[in-house]
């Protein structure tokens, strides 16, 4: 994998010869699956040697996941291990919520004899990994045919709600993490005012991660059948309550393929929170080279998507529709970003 010309990364340590052929371990640690691989840099890039899931919540600590890869794997002498967390890091070490676990480089360095540790918040590794994409891998929902100078936003509503951003300093872009998901949502309607209300109940100060993430698109759902009173089908309240499946894939399926109404307007109710959160992100980054849309979410209820109106529903503002609007938006089509990113950055952050 090699850098895509459209994502002038800065990465200072790609003209460094010293970081070529150097043994790396990437992990990208979420609460349901830990992704590890084992990566050789080259020629300004990555290549996957290995890549492995794990189950996270089967395991005590991410240093059981790694010891268990590098015995399988029968690795020997990895220089760099790069990570990529759902939360802040802060001096090398990280507390993620929903994961429970604790994480600290210099703790890795001492017990793997790593030569360096690099740890990156989830959305700031992934800003890394887009960098890598194919032409192929972004998928249009408004574009002028190319992404434009200035700085871009990232949106990734998955099991929470990512946010970062790359700052264009005029020449490079450069990748930076945002708590930004956590950040408080704002009714604008007066449903949506129940819906807030109704969230307001259970969560006290109510997040945008809980309206934008799968909890937040079952908090959509259950607002919908159990305030609204919309009518749920008994097979589907049978598949949900028996846990069946994933809930994002199964409220996609009866929308599309059995056409449930409510779960129809929950997907539309989300597309539509998206759409206002990607305005306020972009808003914020002064991101006028364009808005990139990741995570789970978007790839399952890809083909729902109906892109003339989400650009319709992005542009709306007071002041700042003639710049929103020649904005361009892409759908990034894979969800490997994060642990290659985590490993692109520890090849070549320095000189």
């Amino acid at each position: 994998m090699n850098l895509n010309p459209k994502f002038p990364l800065f990465l200072p340590g790609v003209k460094n010869s010293n970081n070529d052929n150097v043994s790396i371990i990437g992990a990208n640690l979420r609460e349901d699956i830990t992704t590890v691989a084992y990566y050789i840099s080259g020629n300004g890039g990555i290549e996957t040697k290995i890549q492995k899931n794990y189950p996270t919540k089967e395991y005590t600590s991410f240093t059981d996941i790694l010891k268990q890869f590098v015995q399988e794997e029968q690795l020997e002498n990895v220089k760099r291990l790069g990570i990529s967390v759902p939360g802040p890091v802060l001096n090398g070490k990280s507390n993620p919520a929903r994961l429970g676990w604790s994480f600290d480089v210099e703790e890795y360095k001492s017990a793997f004899g790593f030569e360096d540790v690099c740890m990156l918040n989830d959305q700031e590794a992934s800003a890394y990994g887009i960098a890598l994409l194919e032409d192929s891998d972004l998928d249009a929902i408004y574009s002028s045919g190319h992404l434009e100078k200035g700085n871009v936003a990232i949106l990734a509503p998955g099991n929470g709600l990512g946010e970062a951003g790359y700052f264009f300093d005029g020449k490079y872009l450069r990748p930076f993490a945002t708590e930004g998901g956590h950040s408080e949502f704002s009714p604008r309607t007066n449903v949506e005012v129940e819906f807030y209300q109704f969230l307001n109940n259970i969560y006290g100060i109510v997040s945008w991660e809980n309206v934008l993430s799968k909890t937040g698109l079952f908090n959509i759902y259950r607002f919908l059948r159990d305030v609204k009173r919309h009518p749920e089908p008994e097979w589907l309240s049978d598949k949900l309550n028996n846990g069946d499946g994933n809930f994002t894939e199964e409220i996609f399926r009866a929308a599309v393929e059995d056409d449930v109404m409510i779960c129809k307007i929950a997907l539309d109710t989300f597309l539509e929170f998206l759409a206002r959160e990607a305005n306020n992100l972009t808003l914020k980054l002064k991101a006028t080279g364009g808005l990139l849309i990741a995570g789970d979410i978007p790839q399952v209820i890809r083909q729902y998507i109906d892109k003339d109106k989400f650009y319709e529903k992005f542009k709306i503002s007071d002041k700042m529709e003639d710049m929103l609007k020649n904005i361009p938006i892409y759908l990034i089509n894979t969800d490997s970003t994060s642990i290659n990113g985590a490993a692109l950055y520890t090849a070549y952050y320095k000189d």
